[in-house]
């Protein structure tokens, strides 16, 4: 008997997914203790601004989730439980991240999950829900290169011959998922 799999919770101020080459856009990424918004907290956010295709302002701020990491999330992004000792907690760190995002685009790799979790604890925070449009590069290299099984952003980079700073750390996984869109974006 397969189990029974409860629909993910309605986002209805969402914005929409683009397929689009945009010159001015954000590059989004966090780093989570877990899979789900709702029991999984965020440990990290980075945001890098671009205009022009050009960074011009970076953003990463640690979180301190209330709890120790589990030991596979540390193995994963490299944060540890000193890391985050002092920093604040998400409720004084994601007003403030929310204002550098703005209402632009946003852009990252697997970003629908990004988006979901910071949706989701905006609403427990009692913050707006977040409605910036986005564009996500996993999307558009399914769509761009169908030849391909894998598309993670480490395969991104390596298949467009791009160098990785450190993978599974927000800042970085900005920076790499730009360099990613800036190679696909003449294809669009």
């Amino acid at each position: 008997m397969s189990p029974i799999l409860k629909p993910p919770p309605a986002r209805p101020y969402k914005g929409q997914s683009l397929w689009a080459a945009l010159a001015d856009y954000t590059a989004v990424d966090i780093e989570t203790t877990g899979l789900s918004p709702r029991y999984s907290a965020i440990i990290e956010l980075g945001a890098v601004r671009f205009r022009g295709g050009e960074p011009i302002e970076e953003l990463s701020l640690l979180v301190n989730p209330g709890y120790d990491l589990p030991p596979e999330i540390t193995e994963l992004t490299g944060i540890t439980d000193d890391m985050l000792w002092t920093a604040p907690p998400i409720g004084d760190v994601l007003p403030y991240f929310r204002d550098f995002l703005g209402d632009g685009v946003l852009l990252g790799h697997n970003v629908h999950f990004d988006v979901n979790f910071i949706y989701d604890k905006s609403l427990m925070l009692g913050l707006e829900p977040l409605s910036n449009d986005f564009v996500d590069t996993l999307r558009l290299s399914r769509k761009l290169f169908p030849q391909y099984r894998h598309h993670t952003l480490a395969d991104l980079m390596e298949r467009f011959g791009l160098e990785r700073d450190t993978a599974h750390r927000a800042l970085a996984d900005c920076y790499s998922a730009a360099a990613c869109y800036e190679y696909m974006k003449p294809l669009l």
